[in-house]
């Protein structure tokens, strides 16, 4: 019997994957064609999707762009034996967008039933939980410590010293909640994770809870993902069937309880306070800090935070060792990342990597140069909030320090492309925009500054490329940076102040204007 994999993930069944899955099984049985239907995850080559892949001897052959149209045609090729077709792509795994690739967290994605806990298993699921089972919590700290895992949703703080913060808190009672609340543009790591492995995550979040003794978790999903919340709560009642939560994981003595919490469609939920607030039944407004989550989270309690990609991250510490993580990297940034490849860009989708590839290599290697054809002129890495980065520095290695060196940041990895047609002042104008629109109102920098951002901006292109007026602009952006209390005010003039710096033109200004000659002059 021939095994036939249809992708259930967004981006597929936003693309009729539903529909041509159901396509592929009658054509099948109008033909006496016997086969296998698995719903797999997305390989994260979005532009190939819906990617079709059939199980042959030589390998999965993947049928890429796949339509209900096509399917006839594709069995009088001979597709389940592997025939040539238009659609066909050879074997999936030799295609060099994801061969190239050094593939850690995303190692399982498309190749198995996200549901699947024997498909799990059989890819090396449980090993790292296993493994965590029988070390203790303090030694467990100080190998994550040593991996050189740092928070992949941005503030890329150390996860094993913020596990290790909560282990030593005295409390009756210490949760795990994975920040999963995804509103970045050009970002959808953590999607795939909740949709196409979600069981990696589950392990991920029941280890931090054996360690730092946590018994209760909570996934904090966006509510714009119906598809990963459905998925997760599958994935959640099977692991509990299989033992894997419960008053004894694993029948071990550990117990440890997960369940799914739906977002409140807030962007500024994203931010860990906020997101608290939102779990507890609150409005989304960021706290004040001190005291921090890991001593005073949920409910008052010690509580980890962790993104999806860092928890998911997790496992593959503890099943292959500290060693083996950190010796992917550079500097302090050891390990991968899942950078996300979207905008105006030719090969759309994720690419895992150690840490120190560049943008340009990203770019060009695995983007293939822009959707458009024209040449690309600015990428904004890390989100609505993210630096422009000009081609003068597109080749910088992709590092949280390198990154920060120059006023940028890498965030959770989305890279948003745009060409020469795009215009920075507009954009940076939205990015203020933005921030007024999402705000949580808490403090002042962030709710008048962003109103007042906007202003500002619209004047200067308008016409009004007085040394005061952009001097009020940078002003009122180090205000911002200096004075909001969350990073949703403290970095929205970053993708202004990159635009102003590098794209003056956009904005009316001549490269030596007075404003730039002398905030240049302050810096140094």
């Amino acid at each position: 019997m021939t095994r036939i994999y249809v992708p259930r993930d967004s981006s597929a069944l936003a693309l009729g994957a539903d529909a041509l899955a159901e396509a592929i099984t009658n054509e099948a049985a109008r033909r006496g064609i016997a086969v296998e239907l698995v719903r797999n995850g997305s390989r994260g080559l979005l532009w190939l999707e819906p990617l079709v892949e059939v199980a042959t001897p030589e390998g999965r052959i993947g049928y890429a762009n796949v339509e209900v149209e096509d399917v006839a045609a594709l069995f009088d090729s001979g597709f389940v034996d592997g025939g040539e077709h238009a659609r066909r792509v050879g074997v999936v795994d030799e295609i060099p967008y994801l061969k190239k690739q050094q593939r850690l967290t995303f190692a399982r994605i498309g190749l198995t039933d996200p549901l699947s806990i024997d498909d799990y298993v059989a890819h090396g699921g449980l090993e790292g939980l296993r493994r965590a089972l029988q070390t203790d919590g303090d030694t467990a700290c100080e190998a994550l410590i040593e991996s050189g895992l740092r928070g992949r949703g941005g503030a890329a703080f150390p996860a094993g010293i913020k596990w290790r913060t909560v282990r030593g808190a005295k409390a009756a009672q210490k949760y795990i909640v994975c920040n999963a609340d995804e509103g970045d543009s050009g970002t959808f790591s953590d999607r795939l994770v909740m949709e196409s492995d979600p069981y990696m995550l589950i392990e991920g979040m029941i280890i931090a809870g054996v360690v730092t003794g946590a018994t209760v978790g909570y996934i904090y999903v966006r509510s714009e993902y119906p598809h990963s919340i459905a998925t997760l709560e599958a994935a959640i009642a099977r692991a509990r069937e299989a033992g894997w939560l419960g008053d004894s994981v694993l029948s071990s003595a550990h117990r440890f309880e997960l369940f799914v919490a739906r977002g409140a469609g807030s962007y500024v939920c994203g931010e860990e306070t906020a997101m608290l607030e939102s779990l507890e039944g609150k409005r989304g407004i960021v706290r004040a800090k001190p005291p921090v989550p890991a001593l005073a989270g949920l409910y008052g309690q010690p509580t980890v935070i962790n993104n999806v990609i860092t928890l998911a991250s997790v496992p593959i510490i503890f099943a292959r060792g500290a060693a083996f993580y950190k010796d992917f990297g550079m500097g302090r940034s050891r390990g991968t990342l899942p950078f996300q490849l979207a905008g105006n860009i030719k090969r759309g989708g994720l690419v895992e990597l150690a840490f120190g590839v560049t943008l340009r290599e990203l770019l060009d290697d695995f983007g293939g140069g822009t959707a458009s054809g024209r040449p690309a002129r600015a990428v904004q890495v890390g989100g609505p909030l993210g630096t422009y980065l000009p081609q003068s520095q597109w080749d910088i290695p992709m590092d949280y320090e390198a990154y920060a060196a120059i006023g940028a940041v890498i965030g959770h990895g989305g890279l948003v492309v745009h060409d020469d047609t795009s215009n920075l002042a507009e954009l940076a104008q939205y990015a203020m925009h933005f921030c007024a629109l999402e705000s949580c109102g808490k403090c002042t920098p962030c709710r008048i500054g962003s109103t007042r951002g906007v202003e500002v901006i619209a004047r200067i292109r308008d016409g009004d490329t007085s040394t005061r007026q952009v001097q009020l602009l940078r002003d009122l952006c180090d205000t911002m940076v200096s004075g909001s209390l969350c990073a949703m005010g403290g970095m929205t003039p970053y993708p202004v102040l990159s635009a102003l710096d590098h794209f003056p033109e956009d904005f009316g200004l001549a490269a030596d204007h007075p404003a730039d000659h002398a905030t240049k002059a302050a810096a140094a």
